[in-house]
């Protein structure tokens, strides 16, 4: 199977929503002066929550860095090539995971109440769980950014213990990647690289 023989009526999602949430975004390096509000971004997460977790935990938590001395505090423990677009997006985003996100569960999974306390007992399995959601939801959350017409500019490039240390002192929470938003600027994308195909990645057993 190669991309030619894919159809785009096979997908529910009409093109111009296909567009723009895969094959027109890009990762965005340069942005407007446009802000990002709050209403924006309830309404993203109000969208990117239903996306499922174990234990339907939601793990994900949003530090959302808006003042200046939060930006100064963060801008030294990113990698030299990131400060500059992150020191003018318009919003920068710290994504971590609530490594305690297992008290919620009575709440949130309520038909198995003994959920909550299997993970307390266990805190490298549940800090594991809370990491590998986290980073499930961060995905949502990207799609997301794209379902606003807004573009994300997420990176590693980062040191997670500083910032984790710096605006999570209660060792709660752990800082798993910094995403700038907002809309894109002149010359906000590099060339779109490289794509593995349907049969590099599909295998039938």
């Amino acid at each position: 199977m190669t991309a030619a023989n894919l159809r785009d009526d096979l997908l529910t999602l009409d093109q111009a929503g296909q567009d723009l949430l895969f094959r027109a975004a890009r990762t965005a390096n340069t942005f407007t002066d446009e802000p990002v509000t709050d209403e924006q971004i309830a309404a993203i997460h109000d969208l990117m929550r239903y996306g499922p977790t174990a234990y339907n935990g939601q793990p994900l938590r949003l530090l959302l860095v808006r003042s200046p001395q939060a930006r100064d505090r963060l801008l030294p423990y990113l990698s030299s090539s990131n400060r500059a677009k992150t020191a003018v997006a318009p919003l920068v985003v710290v994504a971590a995971a609530d490594l305690d996100y297992h008290e919620r569960l009575p709440e949130l999974y309520p038909h198995r109440p003994q959920a909550r306390d299997w993970l307390a007992a266990d805190e490298d399995a549940r800090a594991a769980q809370a990491r590998f959601n986290a980073a499930l939801q961060i995905g949502y959350l990207l799609v997301g950014i794209r379902a606003a017409g807004l573009a994300a500019g997420p990176m590693a490039g980062f040191d997670p213990a500083g910032v984790t240390r710096e605006f999570f002192p209660d060792g709660r929470h752990e800082a798993l990647l910094v995403i700038n938003i907002g809309r894109p600027g002149p010359q906000a994308w590099q060339d779109r690289l490289p794509r593995l195909g349907t049969d590099d990645v599909l295998r039938t057993i």
